[in-house]
């Protein structure tokens, strides 16, 4: 008997996700409905015009590749029990300084200077996540308030040096000079090149997560924090990496956007990515390989969304709606499942202390 529950599978990684985009399609699909429009052809022209063509493929791959990496950086902290909420100003810290390494730096050819420019959008956004980092390891502050504040912060910083200092000259709109052309990420294939390099990076930290002492650390400190440090586990360096790993991960979301999509640094276009990224990695399970499904599913919705305005009359915000319903549904066990954890640990601290 013992073996044979052994062999049994647990379908609910993608049961949930699943069950939580159909419920929310539903939901969708009734407003569409009082609206006045046929929500299965509303539905058809949103997967049609993401999924039915080579030149809609690139463009949901383009708009899925900052969603992959904001989604990792904030599916590493969740495997460590952390909640990072600051992805979107890590992405914005990384934007902003992968266009300035993209146009400071001249006569460099691609080869360095594509990688020289993701380099500093790593760094500025692992800067941005070592602030929450340090408060959170050795002042116990909660990283959901610090990187919350952080991303008002780097907001507010980032308008005023675009609108200052790393400004174009003579020009009225807020944003810095284009990047050179040796810093522009080319397509491989027809397909954007930060895609394939998101994949990578995805595939890399699930093997780290896997098959690492690191990876394993990650994994025991957020299932039960009191029980890793009991086993020699470092706490505070754990939290350290992991919120260092998705900052750093989420500048790089930012760097590819500005090197591939945008070609400079405007505050406007970065608007929202970070917070979407919290919806992937919760639909993707805080997997690494399953952010990338979860992303490209959002990645097609966000490409769609205007052709479903026009052919069909659906109301703009209805992705924005669907988006926030799918983050609802799949986030109501996760969540609970999070804080009970905690709750458990704080009460096996309290146990082992009398």
């Amino acid at each position: 008997m013992d073996a044979k529950q052994g062999k049994k599978l647990d379908f609910s990684p993608i049961l949930v996700p699943l069950l939580s985009i159909l419920v929310a399609l539903s939901f969708g699909g009734i407003l569409i409905f009082i609206q006045g429009i046929n929500p299965l052809s509303a539905y058809r022209v949103l997967f049609t015009t993401a999924f039915g063509s080579f030149d809609g493929i690139a463009i949901t791959l383009a708009k899925a590749t900052p969603l992959i990496l904001s989604g990792l950086a904030v599916a590493i902290c969740l495997r460590a029990g952390l909640f990072n909420i600051g992805a979107q100003g890590q992405l914005i810290s990384g934007a902003l300084a992968s266009a300035w390494a993209g146009y400071t730096f001249v006569g460099l050819p691609a080869l360095v200077h594509i990688p020289l420019a993701l380099i500093f959008g790593a760094f500025f956004g692992a800067l941005v996540a070592l602030v929450a980092a340090v408060l959170k390891a050795y002042r116990g502050v909660h990283e959901v308030i610090t990187t919350i504040m952080l991303n008002s912060i780097v907001i507010a910083l980032s308008d005023y040096l675009t609108s200052n200092p790393f400004k174009e000259p003579d020009q009225p709109l807020t944003r810095t000079p284009k990047i050179q052309e040796s810093a522009r990420m080319p397509d491989l294939l027809g397909l954007p090149l930060g895609f394939f390099l998101a994949i990578g990076i995805s595939i890399t930290l699930w093997w780290i997560m896997r098959n690492t002492t690191t990876g394993f650390s990650i994994e025991t400190i957020g299932r039960n924090k009191n029980a890793g440090w009991y086993a020699g586990i470092s706490v505070k360096k754990t939290i350290m990496l992991s919120m260092l790993i998705g900052g750093a991960v989420a500048g790089v979301a930012g760097a590819v956007e500005t090197l591939s999509i945008i070609g400079r640094f405007e505050p406007a276009f970065n608007a929202g990515l970070g917070f979407d990224g919290i919806t992937v990695a919760l639909l993707g399970r805080a997997n690494p390989l399953g952010v990338i499904p979860a992303a490209i599913l959002i990645g097609g919705m966000r490409a769609s969304g205007s052709t479903m305005q026009f052919e069909v009359g659906v109301a703009p915000e209805l992705v924005d709606l669907l988006l926030a319903l799918i983050l609802f549904f799949v986030t109501a066990p996760l969540l609970a499942k999070f804080f009970k954890n905690r709750k458990e640990n704080v009460a096996m601290t309290s146990g082992w202390s009398n």
